[in-house]
């Protein structure tokens, strides 16, 4: 017996909505559990033993949210340097911490994000406020101190996400930190596709998308392949902070400009 068209369009939405549903409630549950880490395991743990866990912890949300990390492309990343990346959704943190873990400098509304905020807190995420020099000034000194302590420290330099395949003009002003703490610039360059190789129609973080939007849509969206590219490092010493974000922001731009083929 054949179903009516009615009982096809009710069936349909219904097993998306079950599937939707199962794949918020996993992503939830891990997502608690990295509360409860960064709460309970991370004030006792060694830097090495939390790299291993935040590396652990990424790789599985990544997959709970149907994103594939496929091998990282180009050099070696270095295990002391300050990191510089292209900006393109939420998932960039992850994505690096699942390849090589970082300290993360991010703006200061990622602390306002639900959950999301507070484990990047507790995984000991700098937050910068806009506009606040004096915040500046304090955030510069902790980064020098951390890099010159042997950590890998990464940030967004464009300050907002952008469109997949735009690289947007990169910020000069942190890359001073590296200059004084005597480590090299390593640009990273991240690009997310489909199945077709084409960029992934569910990534796009702009404009008015809100966090839960765009986790609302990866979840919808088919699978996910995040490409990472790790590129040659620059030298800071006797460097000029807005020598090294323009030469990052070029050699991020290639990188983009020819991970996706138009």
């Amino acid at each position: 017996m054949r179903a009516s068209p009615g009982a096809r369009a009710f069936t349909a939405p219904t097993t998306l909505n079950i599937r939707l549903a199962w794949r918020l409630a996993r992503v939830t549950v891990h997502l608690c559990e990295g509360l409860a880490t960064c709460a309970l395991v991370f004030p006792f743990a060694s830097p090495s033993q939390r790299a291993r866990l935040t590396r652990g912890w990424s790789a599985r949300l990544l997959r709970l949210c149907r994103v594939q990390v496929a091998p990282a492309l180009g050099v070696p990343a270095l295990a002391h340097a300050l990191v510089v990346a292209n900006h393109v959704s939420w998932l960039d943190i992850f994505v690096i911490n699942a390849l090589s873990p970082c300290r993360f400098v991010a703006k200061a509304e990622i602390r306002e994000w639900p959950v999301m905020g507070r484990l990047a807190a507790g995984a000991g995420t700098v937050f910068i406020a806009r506009g606040n020099r004096r915040e500046l000034r304090h955030v510069f000194k902790g980064l020098v101190d951390v890099l010159q302590k042997g950590e890998r420290v990464a940030l967004f330099p464009e300050g907002t996400t952008g469109l997949q395949g735009q690289v947007l003009p990169f910020h000069a002003n942190l890359f001073e930190a590296a200059v004084d703490a005597g480590v090299p610039v390593q640009p990273y360059a991240l690009a997310y596709v489909g199945a077709d190789g084409a960029h992934h129609p569910s990534i796009e973080y702009i404009g008015e998308t809100t966090f839960v939007d765009s986790l609302f849509r990866i979840l919808q969206g088919p699978p996910v392949t995040a490409r990472l590219t790790c590129l040659a490092p620059l030298e800071s010493l006797g460097a000029h902070r807005r020598e090294l974000a323009q030469a990052s922001q070029e050699a991020v731009a290639n990188a983009v400009a020819t991970a996706v083929p138009r």
